[in-house]
């Protein structure tokens, strides 16, 4: 053999092993994930407002990265403001707004708003109702003329009112057939009982049926005004642009003569020693879901910020919950919690789905966490990437130009500061250890937290009871999500 060939050996095993070298240590996992880099500071332009003389707020955020414009109007009422026996009248009454209006039927909206090249969509949720429009940023005229029309001038008819009726009814019927919407649903029930947070705000299989157009139109003609409304336009559009657009398409907005009082909320407090420990039998059930609810903060507390870290030292597939439940333990696919600062209280949960003879064991592994929160410090190098976490998920909704536009509708529904989406950044970082850990010993604590199992009791129901001295059990059958005893039987049920 050729001295030539020999060294072609010797370079051809070289090249093999320094390859062989590269790909054990691209494959090699880093002992420990890198820490976060520093928060980026964030400026969102200051919004430009005014208020028309009919008494539309109109509020304005340029930005012109990218030539598209969104267009949220904003009821200032929600699911809250739903009658006692109608659970659902507001999100059907806000879903129908683009089924119809007096110059164009549901199939002629879509077609003109896909002849635009945008999207329309309405709805409710708790505080408020919304319709919005999102288009590029030289279609923004015609998108607004239809926006305006929708939320003016609706028609509700009959026939979209059935339609919608029914696809609501068959969306509560999937719900009630699942162990994790029927703890959702009664743990609502348990916090607020006939407060105005208690009811679904989807509504009832009960209170659906019992909705009719005159329901509907009355709630329309009371609350979609222009004294009752914020428009927030967003995108690449100059503020002295949008406000004449504004004034072109909503200025002749008639403001009824008659004054809306302000909703007046008759908010529950949660009382530890009135709180309940309720397990819905469900005995086909092919898990169990736990829940543990209790009131929360409001939106305009001086403790939110302090309160969504601390829910997120909890929740997140690396939040404890989920690291304790599932990563740890394996006795679920998630656990997680959830902060919904609302207008009023909000609710505060911490969820997990188990198997049911675990579901005694998830409970105790609940309240062990908020308790552990609530009675030690959490590590720096734990609640640096919890930041994180929050800070990362904010940028994104901020990314697209109706994120934007959402956060800061949010904001003004709440009667706050616009300029503080630009403090949101330094408002997480000023958060200490101490802060959360006081924040869950005042606000978090276990003992004022309602437990809510529902699946085969006969699985975890005597465990449950070693933990608990007074069990409430609900067969499925006698369940009435219409009722703050969520029982069939008891008397006084129907009156809601």
């Amino acid at each position: 053999m050729s001295k030539l060939q020999n060294r072609l050996k010797l370079l051809f095993a070289m090249g093999l092993l320094l390859g062989s070298i590269v790909t054990a240590g691209a494959q090699t996992p880093q002992a420990t994930p890198p820490p976060p880099a520093p928060p980026r500071s964030l400026q969102v332009p200051k919004p430009a407002e005014k208020t028309l003389a009919n008494g539309l707020r109109v509020i304005v955020v340029e930005r012109s990265s990218t030539p598209l414009v969104s267009a949220q109007l904003l009821i200032k009422n929600g699911g809250e403001i739903d009658p006692p026996q109608l659970a659902g009248l507001a999100d059907i009454t806000a879903s129908l707004l683009t089924k119809g209006s007096k110059s164009q039927d549901a199939t002629q909206i879509a077609e003109a708003i896909e002849a635009l090249g945008g999207a329309l969509d309405s709805g409710a949720r708790w505080d408020a109702s919304t319709a919005t429009v999102g288009v590029m940023s030289s279609r923004i005229s015609p998108a607004l003329a239809i926006l305006a029309d929708v939320v003016r001038h609706p028609t509700f008819k009959d026939e979209e009112i059935e339609r919608l009726r029914q696809q609501y009814i068959d969306n509560l019927t999937v719900e009630l057939g699942q162990p994790g919407s029927i703890a959702r649903l009664a743990a609502a029930r348990v916090v607020f009982g006939d407060a105005p947070y208690g009811h679904p705000l989807s509504g009832t299989l009960e209170s659906i049926a019992r909705i009719k157009r005159e329901d509907i139109v009355k709630l329309h003609e009371m609350y979609y005004r222009p004294d009752n409304a914020i428009l927030i336009i967003g995108g690449d559009i100059g503020a002295n642009d949008a406000f004449a657009l504004a004034e072109k398409h909503f200025g002749d907005w008639q403001k009824p003569m008659q004054i809306l009082r302000p909703f007046v909320f008759a908010a529950r407090v949660s009382d530890p020693s009135t709180r309940r420990v309720l397990v819905i039998d469900k005995p086909d059930a092919g898990q169990a879901a736990v829940y543990l609810a209790r009131t929360g903060i409001s939106r305009a507390d001086a403790d939110y910020f302090r309160g969504i870290v601390a829910n997120s030292v909890l929740n997140g597939y690396s939040g404890r919950l989920n690291q304790e439940i599932r990563i740890k333990r394996g006795l679920s696919y998630g656990a997680g919690s959830a902060l919904d600062a609302r207008r009023s209280l909000g609710p505060f949960v911490a969820s997990a789905q188990t198997k049911n003879q675990s579901g005694a064991q998830v409970v105790e592994l609940l309240v062990g966490e908020l308790g552990r929160l609530a009675t030690a410090p959490v590590p720096d190098a734990e609640l640096t990437p919890r930041k994180a976490v929050l800070i990362g998920n904010f940028a994104r909704n901020l990314e697209q130009v109706n994120g934007l536009v959402a956060q800061v509708g949010s904001l003004a529904l709440q009667g706050l500061n616009l300029e503080e989406i630009n403090h949101y950044v330094d408002s997480v970082q000023s958060v200490s250890a101490g802060d959360v850990q006081k924040f869950a010993s005042t606000r978090l604590e276990a003992t004022g937290a309602n437990v809510i199992v529902v699946g085969n009791a006969r699985e975890f129901l005597p465990e449950l009871q070693k933990q608990f001295k007074d069990v409430e059990v609900i067969p499925i059958a006698e369940l009435d999500l219409n009722s703050r005893t969520l029982r069939k039987t008891d008397a006084g049920a129907s009156n809601n």
